[in-house]
């Protein structure tokens, strides 16, 4: 004899509505599950091109501080040759000295490029820090989007074993606060909750 599930199903359903009760729970809790998934997929997507964007800046960071340091390396050795040329001439003879002016006048414009160069790097490095900074703060908030959906989606897997309805309505909260963040991240709000920031870093 064959046995057609979904006719047996429908006599459950008839013959107890707690089952009915039982497969609406479920059902709201496998759309609401896929929403977050969806919605946890898009803010991956949005958050994988911000860390993209930080390892970027934190490269140029990185290396307008290197050249940095190479500008000011060139800086203090061109003041170093301006000292030893000015002691010679200080010792020299009249005739000697008219040669060592312009190397003078070259080391003396070479420290001026240096320094000037140097700043600009400096200020560089520092934009980029900021920069660094900025997408940072995008990237908490999908990283505690994250986190609260993957509770949410947790407490929603233990709604549907035990079919419990106030276990649905308590995930609602981790859920709310996923998506707000989540949200945050996408549309640029400036939402951070320093304090929970710091204790999960």
């Amino acid at each position: 004899m064959d046995i057609d599930p979904l006719d047996t199903i429908e006599k459950v359903d008839e013959s107890r509505p707690g089952d009915r009760a039982a497969m609406r729970l479920n059902t709201i809790v496998a759309i609401t599950v896929a929403i977050l998934a969806t919605f946890m997929g898009i803010c991956k997507v949005k958050d994988d091109n911000i860390v993209q964007n930080m390892q970027q800046a934190q490269a140029n960071k990185l290396d307008h501080w290197a050249f940095y340091q190479a500008r000011n390396i060139r800086e203090e050795i061109a003041k170093a040759t301006l000292v030893q040329l000015r002691l010679s001439v200080a010792t020299g003879s009249p005739a000697d000295n008219a040669r060592y002016q312009p190397a003078i006048d070259a080391y003396e414009k070479m420290a001026a490029e240096q320094n000037k160069k140097k700043d600009e790097l400096k200020a560089l490095a520092e934009q980029d820090q900021n920069d660094y900074d900025a997408i940072n703060f995008r990237d908490d908030q999908f990283d505690l989007s994250d986190a609260m959906i993957a509770i949410a989606i947790s407490l929603l897997a233990v709604t549907a074993l035990t079919q419990k309805r106030w276990l649905y309505l308590i995930a609602m909260i981790p859920t709310g606060f996923g998506i707000l963040m989540g949200l945050s991240g996408l549309l640029g709000w400036s939402i951070h909750p320093a304090i929970l920031v710091r204790l999960l870093s």
